[in-house]
C-alpha cells in the first residue's frame, strides 16, 4: 500500500467510526496492528504504517490488537459486520426499535448471529452489556424530558421505551437515587406553566463553530415545497416514520452551543428516532476542529476556512428523499430540480394538518413509488430515464436490497452504481447526506470543477487527494468558496 501517513494518521486521530474497516494501522513501536477506532493512545505518525486490509498488516509481521480486535472490523469480522453491528443496536435504542418485548435473540437474529455473539460485540465497543446500554440510552432520554418538557410522566416513560410506569420508577431511582418525581419538581419551579402543549421542545448541543446559516441556505434552495421551508433562521419540515406522522421546527441557540428542536407533540411515540435524525440532518456530532485544521493546510482552502469557519454536511431524515432529490438534479439546475421534487411531493405525498401554511405534505414513501408507473411519474414533466430510475431505487428499498441510512456502508457508492441511471456524482451526492462518509467527492460537479479553475473530473479527482479523508467536507467549502 502506497504510504500517505498525513492522510490516514488524520482520519485516526478523528477516531471516527465512519472509517474503521477501510485501513489499519500498525504501530511499528509494539509490533502491533489496530483499528482506527481503538481505545489505545495514539501513536506518534513516525510510529505508524498504514495498510488497507488485516492480511496485509499480518504479511508485515505486525499481530492484532487485543482491544479493539482487527478480527470485528467491518468487513473482516466472520459476519462481516462486528464493528457497525454494535452502531447498529445502538441506532436501534435510539430509534426506539428496541422495545422490553424484544429479546436480544430478535436483534441477534437480524444479523444472523447468536445473542452470545452480539453481548460480546457490544461489551467490546462500549464496555457495557446491551441490556446496560439500553437501560442508560432510556434513562438520558427521559431525564432530558423531565427537565426540558411538562409531559406527564407517565408518557415520558413510554416515550424513553419502558413498557410501564412501574419499571420506570424502579430503573430511574435505581440509578440516578431518586424518584422521577423529583426532577420533575425541580424543572417545574422554572416554568409557570403546568400545562402539556401541543408540541415539545428540546435541546441538542453541538461543537461550535457552527455554520448555520450556510447549512440552511443550502437546505432552503433544495427545500420541496410543502415538505420543507426555511423562514429566516428557522428551518421547518413534515416527517412521517413508522405509522406516525408530525412536523419540527429548529432554531440554533449560538449562545449555549444548542439547537431548540420543536417537535409536534404526535411524535412523542418515535421521539427517539426522530431526535437522531435531527442530528444526522444537522452532522451534530462532526468535530470541526479536527476537519478544519486537516483542511486549513491546503492554502487553497484556508481563506474560505477562516472565513467560514464550521461548515456542516446537511444530512437526511429520509434517505429515499435525499435519493430521489439528487436523482431530480440530475445535469438541470438546482432551482429546476426543487421545482420538480415540489411537484412530486404534492402528487404522491400524503396531506397533512400543520401549524404552519408552508408545510402540508408528507414526502412520499418508496412503498408508494413503487407501485405507480413510469408514466405517473413522467407525468411531472420528469424525463423517462429518471422516472425509471426513481421507480428502481423505491423498489429495491422495499425489497430491503437497498438500505440508505446512516448506517449504510460506505460500499453504498458502489452498490448504487450499478443501478442504471445512477451515476458517480448522484452515488457521491447520497453517500456524502445519507450515510454522512467524510470521503465522498462528487468529482463529476460542474459547480466544483468549476471552482477548481474549470479542471476535468480525472483531474479534480486528483486534487482531491490532499484532502482525504475530509473530501466530503472540503467539497461544501468549495461550494461556499
Amino acid at each position: 500500500m502506497e504510504q500517505k501517513t498525513d492522510i490516514y494518521y488524520s482520519a485516526l486521530t478523528s477516531c471516527d467510526p465512519r472509517f474503521d474497516g477501510v485501513f489499519f494501522v500498525g504501530v511499528t513501536s509494539t509490533g502491533i496492528y489496530c483499528r482506527p477506532i481503538c481505545p489505545a493512545k495514539k501513536p506518534k505518525p513516525k510510529n505508524c504504517e498504514f495498510f488497507t486490509s488485516a492480511a496485509a498488516a499480518e504479511k508485515a509481521l505486525f499481530r492484532p490488537c487485543l482491544r479493539c480486535r482487527p478480527e470485528l472490523a467491518p468487513g473482516y469480522a466472520p459476519v462481516d459486520d462486528g464493528q457497525r453491528i454494535a452502531r447498529q443496536i445502538a441506532g436501534y435504542i435510539e430509534e426506539g426499535l428496541y422495545h422490553e418485548g424484544t429479546g436480544l435473540e430478535d436483534v441477534a437474529a437480524e444479523f444472523e448471529l447468536s445473542s452470545r455473539q452480539v453481548r460480546r460485540i457490544v461489551q467490546n465497543e462500549y464496555g457495557v452489556s446491551p441490556m446496560e446500554l439500553i437501560l442508560t440510552r432510556r434513562l438520558l432520554l427521559a431525564k432530558q424530558l423531565l427537565t426540558e418538557t411538562t409531559l406527564p410522566v407517565t408518557e415520558i416513560a413510554y416515550a424513553s421505551g419502558f413498557s410501564s410506569l412501574r419499571r420506570f420508577n424502579d430503573a430511574f431511582l435505581k440509578r440516578y437515587s431518586m424518584p422521577p418525581s423529583r426532577l420533575r419538581k425541580e424543572a417545574r419551579k422554572e416554568s409557570s406553566s403546568t400545562a402539556v402543549p401541543e408540541s415539545l421542545t428540546l435541546q441538542l448541543s453541538y461543537r461550535a463553530p457552527f455554520d448555520w446559516e450556510g447549512l440552511l441556505r443550502f437546505l432552503q434552495v433544495r427545500a420541496s415545497k410543502g415538505v420543507e421551508h426555511v423562514d429566516g433562521d428557522l428551518y421547518q419540515r413534515t416527517i412521517h416514520m413508522d405509522t406516525y406522522k408530525g412536523w419540527i421546527s429548529v432554531r440554533n441557540n449560538p449562545k449555549k452551543n444548542v439547537l431548540n428542536v420543536e417537535l409536534s407533540h404526535s411524535l412523542t411515540p418515535i421521539l427517539s428516532k426522530v431526535l437522531k435524525r435531527v442530528k444526522e440532518l444537522f452532522d451534530l456530532n462532526a468535530r470541526p476542529d479536527i476537519i478544519m485544521g486537516r483542511l486549513s493546510t491546503d492554502p487553497f482552502l484556508a481563506e474560505t476556512i477562516k472565513r467560514i469557519p464550521g461548515v456542516r454536511i446537511p444530512g437526511a431524515m429520509d434517505g429515499f428523499e435525499v435519493a430521489v432529490r439528487a436523482i431530480l438534479g440530475q445535469q438541470i439546475t438546482v432551482k429546476a430540480a426543487t421545482t420538480l421534487a415540489g411537484r412530486f411531493a404534492e402528487a404522491f405525498g400524503a396531506e397533512i394538518e400543520t401549524p404552519y401554511p408552508s408545510l402540508t405534505h408528507i414526502f412520499p414513501s418508496p412503498e408508494r413509488i413503487a407501485k405507480l408507473s413510469v408514466d405517473d411519474v413522467a407525468s411531472l414533466g420528469i424525463i423517462q430515464r429518471r422516472a425509471e430510475c426513481i421507480l428502481e431505487i423505491a423498489r429495491q428499498i422495499q425489497s430491503g436490497r437497498l438500505k440508505l441510512t446512516a448506517s449504510t456502508s460506505h460500499d453504498i457508492i458502489e452498490n448504487m452504481t450499478a443501478i442504471p441511471g445512477i451515476g458517480p456524482w448522484t452515488a457521491n451526492y447520497v453517500a456524502m447526506r445519507v450515510i454522512h462518509w467524510p470521503d465522498a467527492f462528487p468529482k463529476e460537479d460542474i459547480v466544483l470543477r468549476k471552482k477548481l479553475g474549470g479542471i476535468s473530473a480525472k483531474e479534480a479527482e486528483d486534487v482531491s487527494q490532499k484532502w482525504r479523508p475530509w473530501r466530503s467536507y472540503a467539497a461544501m467549502y468549495l461550494w461556499r468558496r
